[in-house]
């Protein structure tokens, strides 16, 4: 095995993910290895689910139910907003996310659906992945499958040029402020998340979108470090399968997952496919899939 590389053990369900300080660049990722039958796997992300867009609700609805995958991998952002797992008892604001709770029962009932928290939905808990079967998987993961590497991020990590965000997200996932912010009233922390939207908006705006990409360096030394060809992230909505110059490897890619909205003009509703790599073609098959004009009835 290549000096560096994290050593894959057997296939194992994700556990409460680590602190982030021990998965940067310079220290081991998490690992997990696919078992020997996976041949296709899914991966979406940024979905934005809300009560408000039931557009985008039923498209993504309709469409993870039709995916024939061995995995599906949720790499963040699948919702709006996540203020706790006791939402979902709530009695006004509990009915959507049950709902899209038995959306992902059935799921997860004919594949293996793996769950890495985005910046948005970053409190989704152990409540709701036990209610829904899904899986946590930490930020980043190393998947090893068949012979090859996949580093799987939801994407803010990389975005080292926004040092404020930067601040900010190692604030808002220590325990601390997790368990100073899961204290309150359901009702005041979904006021504090969308005045936290508006904010990020507002700093957005202001600072102009050249740190709202991630960072080529930063790119570069995660996939060089841990020796991974393919790099699949969300966060950034700009959706590209980019083959990576100027690099060690001449087989690298990038491949940033889209964001979804069933209100765009055309709608937005992108997922990726991609099929077993072999030692004979180390090339990954990608695949874009888009939900089909039933899925937005």
């Amino acid at each position: 095995m290549p000096e560096g590389v994290v050593p894959f053990t057997a296939q194992k369900q994700c556990g409460a993910p680590p602190d982030d300080a021990h998965r940067r660049p310079g220290h081991p990722v998490y690992p997990l290895t696919a078992p020997p039958h996976w041949q296709k796997l899914a991966f979406l992300s940024d979905v934005h689910l809300q009560e408000a867009d039931p557009a985008t609700f039923q498209a993504w609805a309709t469409a993870i139910g039709q995916i024939s995958a061995d995995a599906l991998f949720i790499l963040g952002d699948l919702f709006e907003v996540w203020v706790g797992d006791d939402v979902l008892n709530h009695p006004t604001e509990g009915p959507f996310w049950a709902q899209c709770a038995q959306v992902l029962q059935k799921v997860t009932k004919k594949m293996p659906v793996y769950f890495m928290p985005g910046n948005r939905d970053f409190l989704v808990g152990s409540q709701f992945l036990s209610e829904t079967g899904m899986q946590a998987l930490p930020d980043p993961t190393l998947l090893g499958w068949q012979h090859t590497h996949w580093l799987l991020t939801h994407g803010d990590l990389l975005c080292t040029d926004d040092h404020p965000y930067q601040v900010f997200r190692q604030q808002v996932r220590s325990p601390e402020w997790q368990h100073a912010f899961l204290a309150r009233p359901i009702r005041e922390r979904l006021d504090l998340a969308r005045q936290m939207r508006k904010d990020s908006a507002t700093h957005q705006a202001a600072e102009g979108a050249i740190w709202a990409d991630v960072n080529a360096h930063t790119v570069e030394q995660w996939m060089l470090e841990h020796q991974a060809p393919v790099l699949v992230h969300g966060h950034t909505h700009r959706p590209a399968i980019h083959r990576l110059a100027n690099t060690a490897s001449p087989t690298q890619w990038r491949v940033v997952l889209s964001d979804w909205d069933a209100r765009a003009t055309p709608p937005r509703l992108h997922w990726l496919e991609a099929s077993t790599p072999s030692i004979e073609s180390p090339t990954p098959n990608f695949q874009i899939k888009t939900a089909s004009p039933q899925s937005m009835r």
